[in-house]
């Protein structure tokens, strides 16, 4: 058997070992009839999305026929780890979607307020404005409405809606809506209106920030490409890249791959946004009691 054969069945034999023991680290209630690590198998596969497991089945694809071809091992569980981590680590991560939601938050305050003025009831208006209410925060509005219509206080609805949006602009916004709920004022509506402009302003801020921030990301690509354009160069190039098909250099060829991924991380965790703490604590919702 050649060295380089027996280096990749120990490479393959590594892996599978990595796999398993992080399966044994997945803690889940063992179902009834059902072996474990066949639970844990799929609770683990169910993380990955559609798109996700075609770049891992891709990966493992390219690096074992770049592993036979150029005897570059360490290329089997690296290929398949780089096309689905660079995309990860290049891409803007959770803002976007966190954007849309304080947008979603922002139209919806200014349609309650809106309604609010025309004189209706806080709880009427919250039916009304479930219509226009935008995708993002439509099922939390929803559920709040449901809850309502089952006849729930008002107040404990409302805490139950802070802790399905799970932000702090939320909590802002339920704190104003469970104090006007409790007073029954005037001034809700426009305590609404100036919130609304509030969170407008947190949007727009934002929005610069992450355009200056996609600067710094087109950067990190453009050297990614770069880099990889040269590795896949390399292992083709014949005598020059001939110390790194030693395991000497195959680990430092790991070594060098960490560290610029050590850069990636730390660049993807400057770029986000931190999120102030919640102040409304979670309460649980319970059904209403019929006499």
């Amino acid at each position: 058997m050649s060295p380089e054969l027996s280096a990749l069945i120990a490479a393959a034999a590594f892996g599978f070992g990595l796999l398993a023991v992080v399966l044994g680290l997945v803690r889940q209630p063992e179902p009834v009839g059902r072996p474990r690590w066949s639970a844990s198998t799929r609770r683990l596969w169910r993380r990955f999305g559609r798109r996700t497991k075609i770049l891992l089945a891709v990966g493992l694809g390219l690096g074992l026929v770049t592993a036979l071809i150029s005897g570059w091992v360490v290329a089997l569980p690296v290929i398949p780890a780089a096309l689905v981590g660079i995309p990860w680590l290049l891409g803007p991560g959770d803002e976007p979607r966190q954007l849309e939601r304080l947008k979603a938050m922002e139209e919806w305050t200014r349609t309650l307020a809106g309604v609010l003025v025309a004189g209706m009831s806080l709880e009427q208006a919250v039916q009304v404005s479930l219509k226009s209410t935008a995708a993002p925060v439509k099922p939390e509005i929803s559920r709040l409405v449901g809850r309502l219509n089952a006849r729930m206080p008002t107040p404990q609805a409302l805490t139950g809606l802070a802790a399905e949006l799970n932000d702090p602009t939320g909590d802002l916004i339920v704190a104003a809506l469970c104090m006007g709920a409790r007073r029954r004022g005037s001034g809700l509506a426009l305590v609404l209106s100036d919130l609304a402009e509030s969170v407008s302003a947190e949007v727009r801020a934002r929005q610069r920030i992450d355009a200056d921030r996609a600067t710094h990301r087109t950067t990190a690509r453009g050297v990614t490409l770069i880099t990889l354009v040269m590795l896949g160069g390399l292992t083709v190039s014949g005598s020059y890249i001939a110390p790194y098909g030693t395991p000497l250099g195959q680990f430092i060829l790991v070594l060098a791959l960490a560290g610029y991924v050590a850069i990636l991380v730390q660049l993807k965790h400057m770029g986000r946004t931190p999120t102030p703490p919640r102040f409304l604590q979670a309460q649980p919702i319970r059904p209403r009691e019929t006499p």
